[in-house]
């Protein structure tokens, strides 16, 4: 049975929460399009600081000094949902607003985001993630984020009708439904987003997806990081897929059967170019080949021929884009083949940091 969502008195007010781990050249700007929100109500921010390194946090107190709507809470573990929940602890605004540092709120995006939660009674909404990039290999990782072959065509991602969704892309919630579930669980370092909604849809209430809401991302800037970045992901979804089984959608498992499809395709290559395989099974072993090829194919017309959100995209860019979305893909799949068959223990998602270890 489908629960509505308690709607506050009008102007009762929004609290944004934002966890912070070396987000020095980002943070400003994130703080700026959350200021500049426009809606009926008293609004506030509380950033969770983790230990940064690159001056983060000396700009976060400035910030914080200069704007009484800005509060500071520590979160020495660096962990997300432990930041989430201190932040939203510091808060008090019956409706919470995730933000990130490396994202940027369109103009009106709260205003439309509280219209729609009233409209609708919904616990959770959120919109689409609006991958931008400044450098060629940035912007070949955003194309990648929009593309419906980059991350597997989530709503959030490709856009798509208004209606009840898995997932919300960051949120706009209804704090006491966060409360009655029990907040974010702090023993999930990634996908603890995902898993927050799969709660809130079990106590019967809606999570909404609203496409005219926008949120600019901005990617990790280097294949490093993004590599880093893709396997933690990977590998707590298969810690996801462990504890919530077939409750995950069918297109997280297709990176790593890509994975899966390259060891058997390295496999057969081997056995042909050494001839143990007889000539007639080899010819049938090479069957595997076909699905890859496809792949490459469809990766290789996908990543020079389409379109950047501007309309056009540089060559360099283009060539960026036959590494970025492989990359992405066998990242997430290593990383999810680990997390199903170990789980995903102490993994953490190292490309915030200047090396890789989890806590500076």
């Amino acid at each position: 049975m489908t629960r509505d969502a308690a709607v506050p008195p009008a102007g009762a007010g929004v609290t944004f929460v934002m966890p912070v781990l070396n987000e020095a050249d980002y943070l400003e700007r994130a703080v700026q399009t959350v200021l500049a929100q426009e809606f009926d109500g008293p609004a506030e921010i509380v950033l969770a600081l983790g230990p940064s390194t690159d001056g983060t946090t000396e700009v976060a107190e400035r910030l914080a000094a200069a704007d009484p709507r800005i509060r500071l809470v520590h979160n020495p573990e660096a962990d997300i949902p432990v930041g989430l929940n201190l932040a939203i602890a510091a808060g008090s605004y019956p409706t919470i607003v995730r933000v990130d540092a490396h994202s940027e709120l369109a103009p009106g995006y709260t205003a439309r985001a509280l219209a729609t939660l009233a409209l609708v009674r919904a616990a959770n909404v959120g919109g689409v993630m609006r991958a931008r990039g400044r450098t060629p290999f940035q912007r070949a990782v955003a194309f990648a984020y929009n593309s419906p072959i980059g991350l597997g065509g989530g709503a959030y991602h490709s856009g798509g009708a208004a209606g009840e969704a898995e997932s919300a892309y960051l949120g706009v919630m209804r704090r006491a439904v966060v409360a009655e579930v029990g907040g974010f669980d702090e023993s999930i370092r990634r996908g603890e987003d995902w898993e927050l909604n799969l709660r809130i849809r079990n106590a019967g209430y809606r999570v909404w997806f609203e496409p005219a809401l926008a949120v600019t991302y901005w990617p990790r800037e280097s294949w490093v990081r993004l590599v880093r970045q893709f396997r933690a992901t990977g590998t707590w979804r298969g810690e996801l897929v462990r504890r919530f089984g077939r409750r995950n959608s069918v297109r997280f498992f297709a990176p790593p059967l890509l994975v899966l499809l390259l060891v058997v395709a390295l496999g057969v290559a081997v056995a042909q170019l050494t001839k143990v395989l007889p000539a007639a099974w080899s010819l049938l072993a090479a069957v595997v080949y076909a699905p890859l090829g496809a792949y490459v194919l469809l990766v290789a017309a996908v990543s020079l021929f389409g379109r950047g959100p501007d309309g056009r995209a540089s060559w360099h860019e283009r060539l960026w884009r036959l590494a970025v979305i492989p990359s992405m893909h066998v990242a997430w799949g290593l990383g999810f083949l680990v997390g199903l068959a170990r789980g995903a223990r102490d993994t953490v998602d190292t490309s915030r940091l200047a090396r890789n270890t989890p806590l500076p």
